[in-house]
């Protein structure tokens, strides 16, 4: 199982959005002399002058995260059956694109949110590993893809 390239890129991908669930910041909304930090636990304010930090957490940012991650494992470890991980892997690339769809959005917009309009928007190492790992859920079906067709040219043969 491990031979097949489509397993390593969905280790690659689950190691990934592992790391983005240790408390990397995705994004950083700053101002004069305070921020706000946005990652896998919530939102996170910190005042400069004290380095006094108030938490907020939202634990279902955290939830949806392990949820991806079992699920790619779930996807990665179904290989008996080929069409139906073709079929899941489709939605773990819809799912992933979809959550990072998600987070551009809140970047975009997320500025007018905090301080009236007047803070910077600042991207963490959160984000830059979100997007990373989508390339290899997207080769990874492709992966799956090229073996169902492979599959099916030998079925052919008999």
């Amino acid at each position: 199982m491990i031979q097949r390239v489509q397993s390593l890129y969905y280790l690659v991908a689950m190691v990934l959005l592992g790391a983005c669930l240790t408390g990397v910041d995705i994004y950083r909304f700053s101002a004069e002399n305070v921020y706000y930090g946005f990652n896998a636990f919530g939102f996170q304010e910190v005042i400069k002058q004290d380095e006094k930090v108030i938490t907020t957490d939202s634990k279902p940012i955290f939830i949806i995260g392990i949820v991806m991650v079992l699920f790619i494992f779930y996807v990665a470890m179904s290989y008996k059956k080929i069409n139906r991980q073709l079929s899941l892997a489709r939605y773990v690339s819809f799912a992933y694109l979809s959550i990072v769809i998600a987070l551009v959005v809140f970047g975009a917009s997320g500025t007018s949110y905090f301080y009236g309009g007047n803070c910077t928007r600042e991207l963490g190492a959160g984000f830059s590993l979100l997007v990373i790992g989508f390339p290899f859920c997207y080769l990874a079906q492709l992966g799956i893809k090229r073996d169902k067709k492979l599959l099916d040219s030998l079925n052919r043969l008999r």
